[in-house]
């Protein structure tokens, strides 16, 4: 009876290890999560807008990173450069023409561990129907508990950079500037 005992006690501690070591599907806050771009105008200034997240989730195991994924939509609708007109521009045909492409997406294809916390992640984003390979450089902030929530909770920080051209949305470049940086902060917690 006693070696019953210990055999179920260390099948416990087994499937216990096996449940913490498996990777966690995060959804991701969209009240603490800013998808950021900016650009050159004209040589003068770099304005900054925001893309609202509208469903993210990221699957993260901390021993083996390399295995993340991350998905992500933003919908036009969600667009804000502080500047009513332009959003208003920018949604027309000759810029993002978000009646017609209203959804952009980003889908990772490879994570790349670069040193602790730090992560190379290649995906394919789409925006105005155009799908490109887009590369960030991510940097994980913190993973733990939630101290208001008390779910497990995940946040990181991106950047990168693209040509608008690549996508079909190049007008009036090179007065504004082709290439836009991109910077991401997002949290989520598991359970959303």
């Amino acid at each position: 009876m006693r070696t019953f005992k210990a055999l179920l006690f260390a099948g416990l501690l087994g499937t216990a290890a096996l449940a913490q070591a498996a990777p966690a599907t995060y959804r991701l806050d969209p009240h603490h999560t800013m998808v950021l771009f900016s650009w050159g105008h004209f040589g003068f200034s770099h304005p900054t807008a925001e893309l609202g997240l509208g469903q993210g989730t990221l699957v993260f195991d901390p021993n083996h990173p390399e295995q993340a994924s991350v998905e992500v939509t933003l919908p036009m609708a969600g667009l804000d450069t502080h500047v009513p007109a332009l959003d208003e521009h920018l949604a027309k045909p000759d810029f993002f023409d978000a009646a017609k492409y209203p959804l952009v997406t980003y889908k990772s294809t490879r994570v790349e561990v670069l040193g602790k916390d730090h992560f190379r992640i290649t995906g394919n984003l789409t925006v105005h129907g155009v799908t490109r390979p887009v590369v960030l450089e991510a940097t994980l902030n913190r993973i733990g508990k939630h101290p208001m929530t008390g779910k497990p909770s995940i946040g990181f920080d991106a950047s990168g950079t693209l040509k608008r051209s690549d996508f079909g949305v190049g007008a009036h470049a090179p007065s504004v500037s082709d290439e836009i940086s991109l910077h991401i902060t997002t949290e989520g917690s598991v359970g959303g």
